[in-house]
């Protein structure tokens, strides 16, 4: 069984954790709750995580599947060097973030998942995880299209292969009867 690699359900809780706080933000501002500078905080703070964890990185086996659009993010990303990509900075940037929104109800929930992110970013750290950008998927991709030799003749459901090449004999030898045998029709 392989080994679990914390940073990819970091990321997807992080993004998650982003979006939920910038959500709560919204709804603190608009809803003019007391102390609503800290939801505007929130959306600031959704915003900054939605966009610093939007990118993807390498998986170890190189299997990622890449975001809409992450390219542009992630040259960013990887602008900012061992700020972004170590996890252990990660993980105290993002419970640095989410302390703010526990000071008012409608981020408290973005604050809890961003702290849970937190924390499976300091376990993927531990265990030396490291972001990475994903690069050369176009070479995957043309050689994808190399392993398929002859593309089915026939729609689906097709025979298992053993039974059509008993059925492609059978038609084929009945082919050669027929030719050896002529065919008369009466003018009756």
């Amino acid at each position: 069984m392989g080994q679990i690699e914390w940073a990819m359900w970091a990321n997807e809780q992080a993004l998650a954790a982003g979006l939920i706080l910038l959500i709560g933000g919204v709804v603190g501002v608009a809803g003019q709750f007391k102390d609503w500078q800290f939801a505007a905080y929130g959306i600031a703070a959704g915003v900054f995580v939605m966009l610093l964890e939007y990118p993807r990185g390498t998986r170890r086996k190189g299997t990622t599947m890449e975001r809409p659009g992450q390219r542009f993010l992630a040259a960013v990303v990887k602008l900012f060097g061992p700020l972004t990509r170590n996890y252990y900075v990660r993980a105290f940037l993002h419970v640095c973030l989410a302390v703010p929104g526990g000071f008012i109800l409608p981020t408290v929930l973005g604050t809890v998942n961003l702290g849970i992110a937190s924390l499976i970013y300091l376990l993927a750290a531990m265990r030396k995880e490291e972001w990475k950008p994903i690069q050369a998927q176009e070479a995957q991709k043309r050689q994808a299209g190399k392993s398929i030799h002859q593309p089915p003749t026939n729609p689906p459901p097709r025979l298992p292969a053993e039974h059509r090449r008993k059925a492609v004999d059978d038609a084929l030898s009945g082919a050669v009867h027929a030719n050896a045998t002529p065919v008369t029709l009466n003018a009756d």
